[in-house]
């Protein structure tokens, strides 16, 4: 028996971390959304999480299919939020009009000149 451990078994090896890493990561998300969701009462939600862990798969599986649409709804929903949130604490950005009307005030109370008038808009329409 070789004690070699070549190329392929590396990729083996590699190839079922990967399956494990992502079943961890099923699993949290699935722990996560069972948190998330506000219709499931704390008894419903120990016992999907008790079948969670005892029996993996099959609570995984079970999961998936009778939740899983109403799963991705609460990500959807929990996305728009973020970006809501975000959204709202980023300045609001001079609206276009605005800019060139404010631009055409400095030029007419002689604060820029024509030509500087001209890059300006330039600048702000680009």
């Amino acid at each position: 028996m070789s004690d070699d451990f070549g190329f392929w078994d590396v990729m083996v090896s590699i190839f079922w971390f990967t399956i494990l890493l992502a079943w961890i990561s099923l699993l949290v998300h699935i722990l996560i959304d069972i948190f998330r969701d506000d219709t499931l009462g704390g008894g419903m939600k120990a016992v999907w999480t008790i079948f969670i862990i005892l029996i993996p798969w099959l609570g995984a599986l079970v999961y998936l299919i009778s939740r899983g649409d109403s799963m991705n709804k609460r990500n959807r929903e929990a996305a728009m939020a973020r970006m809501e949130m975000y959204g709202a604490q980023r300045p609001a950005a001079p609206q276009v009009s605005e800019e060139l009307q404010r631009l055409a005030e400095l030029r007419d109370t002689g604060v820029l000149t024509p030509a500087e008038y001209d890059q300006a808009k330039a600048k702000v329409l680009a």
